[in-house]
């Protein structure tokens, strides 16, 4: 189980990257056609939510594969949790089921690795 776990959070840890950076990095009216819900948030929450998904993509890998305080692992994977959780209300909210079953999955996978990390499979 540790090294499926490990599989899912450098998965799920790049794909938070990958768009934490996008977000954070692209101006809004760039990200327009592939992200259409961010023509309901300022470009400063777009920013805020694209540092929160690079941090929780980064504190999925870095603290366990350095065993620098490995438990921010576990951590960060509650939180992206919640994030998806929220992000799953306002694609709700724009009625875009596409974007719910996204967050689903992604919620899914972070809570995995948040039970694992926590219980018994922790460091």
């Amino acid at each position: 189980m540790n090294v499926t776990l490990w599989i899912v959070q450098i998965l799920l840890g790049a794909a938070f990257v990958v768009a934490g950076v996008m977000k954070s990095t692209q101006p809004k009216e760039k990200l327009q056609p592939n992200l259409p819900w961010v023509e309901d948030f300022s470009p400063g929450t777009v920013r805020l939510i694209g540092v929160a998904e690079l941090l929780g993509g980064l504190g999925l890998i870095l603290p366990a594969a350095t065993g620098i305080l490995p438990v921010l692992t576990p951590i960060a994977a509650t939180c992206l949790a919640v994030v998806m959780v929220m992000a799953a209300a306002a694609h709700v909210r724009r009625k875009e089921p596409s974007g719910v079953v996204i967050n689903a999955v992604l919620f899914a996978l972070a809570a995995v690795v948040a039970w694992g990390r926590f219980g018994p499979y922790s460091w």
